[in-house]
């Protein structure tokens, strides 16, 4: 039996196949969704850091932000042959890892409530989720089949995941970060 290829993803990434992949990542706050045609199987998964859009004409990567993460994932899944009303999908992470006071909305919490009502806004059915919590999540997505396997990580990982989001929210802050190409994984 051939083994599937492997494809690992971080914040602001994203992958589409229709070669059977499995594409995984890690989560804390950050949220990850999975598209997938069961007619076509084709699908793909992306890593968000934040909810919204990115704002126009911006140099910082557009996909880390949820709104485009996700447009561009299911663009990408439609250019290899999915079908618009066959897609289905599945979210995970929104933890809440960082210290709020106690009735405050995490960042985890907003970005998980932006992408469920977004999906909902496309039509997308959402079949799985696991969302909230304070845990860390490794989430392995096989693109041909649509499965999903969700590991929960030591807390050794989860310092170190929040120290990435850390970074990568303290990059948009500054604004230090050119746009590189934001598209790499979609079909040409």
């Amino acid at each position: 039996m051939e083994s599937k290829k492997k494809v690992s993803i971080h914040i602001g990434e994203f992958y589409i196949s229709e070669e059977p992949t499995i594409i995984h990542t890690l989560l804390g706050s950050c949220v990850a969704v999975c598209v997938h045609d069961p007619i076509q199987n084709t699908g793909g998964m992306n890593h968000i850091l934040l909810p919204g859009q990115a704002a126009p004409g911006s140099l910082l990567d557009p996909t880390r932000y949820a709104r485009n993460a996700i447009e561009i994932l299911i663009s990408g899944v439609i250019g290899l042959g999915g079908k618009h009303r066959n897609l289905i999908a599945k979210v995970f992470g929104g933890a809440q890892l960082l210290a709020t006071l106690p009735n405050e909305r995490g960042v985890g919490q907003a970005l998980a409530d932006f992408v469920l009502d977004f999906l909902r806004q496309e039509r997308i059915d959402i079949v799985s989720s696991d969302l909230g919590g304070t845990d860390v999540r490794k989430i392995y997505f096989h693109t041909d089949t649509g499965a999903v396997f969700l590991k929960r990580t030591a807390l050794k990982e989860q310092n170190r995941l929040v120290q990435k989001e850390r970074n990568g929210i303290r990059k948009i802050n500054s604004g230090s970060e050119l746009m590189r190409n934001p598209y790499p994984h979609l079909p040409k």
